[in-house]
């Protein structure tokens, strides 16, 4: 892969980040998601983005959450060139089975757009209060590397029958099928070392972990080992990475937003961990992760539900792949 090879996508805004929070009346915070999607699929994005979560985030705040799946399936309908992914889908709310079935149908019914994210999930309080167990994180982990085997089965072949340490799945059928072949892209989202990279290495088209440039770098060294020990060429697995992002036109603006991150980091922090800046400071932040390997940026815009920040990536785009 090369830099004219970099995809470039966004998140719609979905309230998890309270992001809506300004924005009075269930219906209107849906009508500003929409209008974000279509505007980046007018700007020219590779890819549009939802979490899967049912809570907001830094604390439940009793504010608008639009699920995961019930969002991809009616922007599917309102969009027509644009991809459609999840960072990512959480492997404990849905089984096997049936997330294989809702993925073939969003493929089918989004003319074959689908980006299929998923991970092992993370976020305890929203487990408890939706009656999930919540296994330690090596449950997680392998519950998610068996989803993935039987998912991918499903989608390939007439009845799938698999019994695995956690899921047992009895002539299952999954129709109709995805219409990409030989299937939708599969994007496992998580940087642990022993684990979840081994996963990565076994199954994904596409990785997304994050951390500044050199912890980024040890994350691609990992999984290129484990690549190696499984008989897979690293090169087949884009690298992704998913920070938040913030631009304006001059420095000034910048200072003066100070910090806009949800999880309370210093303005420096928040800055120095993400894609914060002027278009030309942005661009060269994304290419100290390009000459790293990273092949695909799908950041979060920290002043949403504006959209200046949206627009000014757009400008970005080109000058990265350049």
């Amino acid at each position: 892969m090369t830099a004219r090879d970099i995809v470039f996508g966004v998140f719609v805004p979905q309230g998890w980040k309270m992001d809506l929070v300004a924005i009075e009346g269930a219906q209107a915070k849906w009508a500003k998601a929409v209008e974000v999607a279509q505007l980046a699929e007018r700007l020219g994005f590779d890819s549009l983005w939802v979490y899967d979560h049912f809570h907001n985030v830094p604390r439940p705040a009793e504010e608008a959450v639009f699920e995961c799946w019930t969002t991809i399936a009616a922007i599917s309908q309102l969009t027509s060139t644009i991809r459609l992914g999840q960072m990512v889908g959480c492997n404990s709310y849905r089984s096997p089975a049936l997330l294989a079935k809702i993925t073939s149908n969003i493929d089918v019914m989004s003319g074959g757009r689908l980006d299929w994210g998923v991970g092992a999930g993370w976020y305890e309080q929203e487990y408890r209060a939706y009656g999930y167990d919540f296994p330690k994180p090596k449950d997680r982990i392998r519950m998610l590397d068996e989803t993935v085997q039987i998912v991918r089965s499903m989608w390939t072949q007439g009845e799938t029958t698999f019994q695995g340490e956690y899921y047992d799945v009895r002539r299952a059928q999954c129709d109709p099928k995805p219409i990409q072949q030989p299937h939708p892209p599969i994007w496992i989202g998580g940087g642990g070392e022993q684990l979840t990279l081994r996963t990565v290495a076994k199954y994904a088209d596409n990785s997304n972990f994050g951390g500044p440039p050199d912890v980024f770098a040890h994350k691609r060294d990992v999984l290129h080992e484990h690549c190696r020990s499984v008989g897979r060429d690293p090169d087949e697995i884009r690298l992704t990475w998913s920070p938040e992002i913030f631009i304006r036109r001059t420095e000034a603006e910048i200072d003066a937003a100070g910090s806009l991150a949800l999880w309370g980091q210093a303005a420096d922090d928040w800055r120095a961990n993400n894609l914060v800046g002027t278009p030309e400071q942005v661009v060269e932040k994304m290419r100290i992760y390009a000459d790293l390997g990273c092949r695909g940026f799908i950041p979060w815009c920290a002043d949403y539900p504006g959209t200046e920040t949206l627009e000014l990536l757009a400008e970005v785009m080109p000058e990265v792949r350049r």
